[in-house]
């Protein structure tokens, strides 16, 4: 086993991936190691020389479950979003039997796990049962990308809606798992290219709406729902649907891209406690907000006093929203669930990640 040696474990795509990015840090800024991307992890197909490399590595990294093959081997967990829906041990949907063995998972493989702030610490380990001293605040590599776009907003623009516009107000929706509500009439709805499963959704329809404020939305669903999808290939001039191959075949993150955009649209993804960062507009969709609270529950509440932007429960309701995204009192309480989430000021957070896995500082 090599000192020098890294094995990064990626299992979030290009959808943010703390992983990725510390990689492609790794690889710009510490050419003295040897950083293998070992992805998508898990998986059954590896060859032989994968796994020898996992094993030889003196650091394994890891976004979802800690791993490590040797006990003196160094895991450095850096999980993959500030958790707002719950796991583990406080999700409604979960089995005892799971929880146990993930726990013991947790403490036996993860040396290090990086940290943004208390609140942080005290949902990941009310969910996954992380002793204290594992934690080290550190921050997240991705969010040392979020500032510095890797294109200019016109590319996007020109790259995903073949337009230009000097007047262009980019939004991004990215929903989380709708799979899991297990609700067949949402799926059907996704299928027929109703990817915000609106009971009054009219794609021309909001469409002319954003055409109209020079608004261009990107619609980034979850791979399994983008298969499911049939309007692939968007017949609208204002709504682009981005998957992994545009990100793939550019060797782009998504994080890379989101500093363009000018405002965010989710419904209970974590990605928008990262999008704090960039203090833009985020508008929250509740249409199933009440199915996730049953099926899996949120980690803390009431919802409007943990969502710093507008709600929408329909179309109608979005629209209507369009002209006004922000105002002062929200921009204050984005301020204020930024100071929360996040304790560590400034960027640089793939370099304290790296001193803090090369030397334990």
């Amino acid at each position: 086993m090599e000192d020098n040696n890294v094995v990064i474990l990626n299992g979030s795509g290009r959808s943010g991936s703390n992983g990725y990015l510390f990689y492609k840090y790794l690889q710009t800024n510490h050419p003295e190691y040897n950083v293998t991307l070992v992805e998508p992890w898990p998986s059954s197909h590896f060859k032989w020389e994968t796994w020898q490399k996992i094993g030889a590595a003196r650091y394994v990294i890891t976004t979802h479950q800690p791993f490590k093959v040797r006990k003196n081997q160094i895991n450095l967990q850096f999980w993959h979003g500030v958790p707002l829906k719950r796991m583990g041990i406080m999700a409604n949907n979960t089995r005892r039997k799971d929880n146990k063995r993930n726990e013991k998972l947790w403490h036996k493989n993860a040396d290090i796990v990086a940290s943004s702030s208390d609140l942080y610490e005290t949902l990941m380990s009310s969910c996954l049962a992380i002793e204290t001293e594992k934690y080290r605040k550190v921050g997240f590599p991705r969010l040392d990308y979020l500032q510095n776009p890797v294109i200019s907003k016109e590319q996007l623009l020109k790259d995903l809606f073949n337009t230009e516009d000097k007047q262009a107000e980019i939004g991004i929706y990215m929903p989380t798992f709708r799979y899991e509500l297990e609700d067949q009439s949402i799926m059907e709805k996704i299928k027929e290219g109703n990817f915000f499963a609106f009971e009054d959704f009219d794609g021309d329809e909001l469409n002319d709406a954003l055409k109209a404020r020079h608004q261009y939305l990107i619609v980034k669903l979850h791979p399994y729902e983008m298969r499911l999808f049939a309007n692939f290939d968007s017949k609208y001039s204002n709504i682009a649907f981005l998957n992994n191959d545009y990100l793939f075949d550019h060797n782009y993150d998504l994080y890379e891209l989101l500093g363009d955009t000018d405002f965010l649209m989710t419904d209970f993804s974590s990605i928008y406690f990262d999008y704090l960062q960039l203090n833009k507009p985020i508008v929250f969709v509740t249409n199933f907000l009440k199915q996730y609270e049953k099926t899996r529950g949120l980690l803390m509440g009431p919802y409007e006093e943990i969502t710093p932007g507008i709600s929408v429960n329909s179309q109608r309701e979005l629209v209507q929203s369009l002209d006004q995204l922000d105002n002062q009192q929200i921009k204050n309480r984005r301020l204020y669930w930024l100071d929360l989430t996040n304790q560590l000021k400034g960027d640089n957070y793939c370099e304290k990640a790296f001193k803090c896995m090369t030397n334990g500082e």
